[in-house]
């Protein structure tokens, strides 16, 4: 999830503005010898303790007992730090190494926060055990904790921009804990996870350094709760969906039962924000068309309103690969009649003007579609959301300059998981709960400068090709504009894989935006969705 505009061109959904660090204190541990004293290394010194707690929740009439367990893992910044850190991310006795005099002269480490929910009764070598995370780069995962399968979630009214707390903390009765263990992750820097040491924000602020630090916390964890055995799935939702790429061809010798990307992106070339900043590159704006179609169906403000949405997508979807994409690889020598052509085609599909098409030269960013839907009415569209809406801010500008989806649900989401987290898993006490990193001094991502650019995937083919029997569930919403659901569709189509392993891969698009979960009645769904993708690749089949 991406908020702030130097980001937005990579991708987008993490709703919030920046919040303050607490500073941690650092303290001495004692060594051997009486009276030496050494610092501890930063990642360990202010670590609170694990906090253990019992629950219960009921889904689908069902009532399953779990044991909660809120509490962080430390990682190195690479494989041969990590090695010579233990379990409780101190140095092992056999490791060569000592403590620095100074902190900020350590090895740079990453104390990375998790909430983990095991289902009693169970045996856990054989149960199924989920990672989730958010995205950004730079978010929490207090969205996906909250909202989708955890066992409590915050109710916000759908579309709506509700009055402020007290907010509904209420029992998730669509959690996965019917299915699967599940493990709530909070990126580096993110959340209570912290980042320490040298070079700490180069360490861990990328593309390739996040998803290691997130391969070695799943083998640290792994060990931890004994459960290198069970079927492992990992869910990344947004920025998550590359991270989950990337992951997944890092963790060599860990084969994955399944994949979940909800709301993705892999090639970067295909975002809708900000297309123009890499001309000569249109298929953006073709796979955008088919969502800005289910946009305007949605407001009313197509020329002739289709009666059902998803047939009318097909058509649509049709015309951007054919006639549309066409057009755009011609550039100027386009002839002006088929250029009008287009630009009436493109009029029925949207509802913006002929006139404004024509002079945006038929390429519309996804900024511009949202501030231009209803305009006239004074009124601003989602980004991550088509469906909500708010007053313009500025009646001047040329794009959006908000989300109303991001305004309407970040306060429900922020006061829902610093309550929660305190008052039901006891964890936290006086620290800050960062929903993001965005706006931290040093935090800055390091995209790939290699071959291949922002595209990832063939780190996801990778994965497919090492282990053919990987499953791959891909979902989405019709209305969402960060990453558009024909996007999504468009890449997996074309990952440089056998012909007979696009069969590994399933769909499941919902009429929602890049947070699905939000609608009640699509989580139902949703959740039945996972929870027979699991059952039908638990058993690596």
């Amino acid at each position: 999830m991406l908020r702030n505009r130097a980001l937005r061109y990579f991708l987008g959904a993490a709703l919030l503005t920046a919040s303050t660090i607490g500073a941690a204190k650092l303290y001495a541990v004692e060594d051997k010898k009486e009276g030496d004293k050494k610092p501890e290394p930063p990642s360990t010194a202010s670590a609170q303790p694990d906090s253990t707690t019992e629950g219960s929740v009921t889904v689908g009439g069902q009532v399953i007992a779990y044991k909660a367990i809120a509490g962080t893992l430390t990682v190195g910044a690479s494989n041969a730090d990590d090695a010579k850190l233990g379990l409780d991310g101190r140095l092992l006795p056999d490791s060569g190494e000592k403590a620095p005099e100074k902190p900020e002269d350590a090895p740079a480490t990453a104390r990375m926060f998790y909430t983990a929910y095991f289902k009693k009764g169970s045996s856990s070598e054989n149960r199924p055990i989920t990672f989730l995370y958010n995205g950004g780069p730079g978010s929490s995962t207090m969205w996906l904790h909250m909202g989708s399968f955890g066992p409590r979630r915050v109710v916000t009214t759908d579309t709506v921009h509700e009055a402020a707390a007290p907010y509904r903390i209420v029992n998730n009765d669509y959690s996965l804990l019917d299915a699967s263990d599940l493990v709530f992750i909070d990126a580096p820097g993110t959340g209570f996870s912290r980042v320490f040491g040298k070079n700490k924000e180069d360490a861990f602020f990328g593309v390739d350094q996040d998803a290691h630090a997130f391969e070695r916390f799943i083998r640290r964890f792994l060990t931890k709760y004994e459960r290198w055995n069970s079927p492992k799935y990992i869910f990344g939702e947004s920025y998550g969906t590359p991270r989950s790429a990337v992951l997944s061809a890092d963790l060599q010798n860990v084969d994955l039962n399944g994949i979940i990307l909800l709301s993705a992106i892999l090639s970067f070339d295909n975002s809708a924000d900000e297309p123009k900043l890499n001309p000569g590159v249109d298929q953006a704006y073709a796979l955008a068309l088919p969502t800005y179609a289910a946009s305007a169906w949605y407001h009313k403000k197509l020329p002739t309103q289709p009666a059902a949405l998803e047939p009318f997508l097909a058509e649509v979807e049709a015309y951007a690969l054919g006639d549309y994409m066409g057009a755009l690889l011609q550039g100027s020598e386009l002839p002006q009649a088929r250029k009008q052509a287009v630009a009436e085609k493109l009029h029925e599909y949207t509802g913006l003007s002929v006139a404004y098409l024509l002079k945006s030269d038929l390429r519309v960013e996804g900024g511009a579609f949202s501030k231009t839907l209803k305009e006239s009415e004074g009124l601003t569209t989602g980004r991550l959301d088509a469906r909500y809406q708010g007053p313009d801010y500025d009646p001047l500008s040329s794009e959006s300059d908000y989300d109303p989806q991001s305004n309407a649900i970040s306060s429900a989401y922020t006061t829902a998981i610093n309550q929660y987290l305190r008052a039901d898993l006891k964890y936290g006490e006086n620290w800050t709960y960062k929903p993001s990193a965005y706006g931290d001094p040093g935090f800055h991502w390091k995209f790939r400068q290699t071959e291949g650019g922002q595209n990832v995937m063939p780190d996801l083919a990778k994965t497919m090709k090492a282990n053919p029997k990987t499953k791959v569930l891909l979902a989405g919403g019709y209305y969402d504009l960060a990453t558009p659901f024909f996007e999504g569709m468009y890449e997996m189509h074309h990952l440089p894989i056998p012909h007979e392993l696009q069969a590994n891969i399933s769909y499941k698009y919902y009429q929602a935006g890049h947070m699905i979960y939000v609608n009640e009645g699509i989580l139902k769904q949703f959740h039945e969705d996972v929870a027979a993708f699991i059952k039908g690749t638990e058993a690596a089949k």
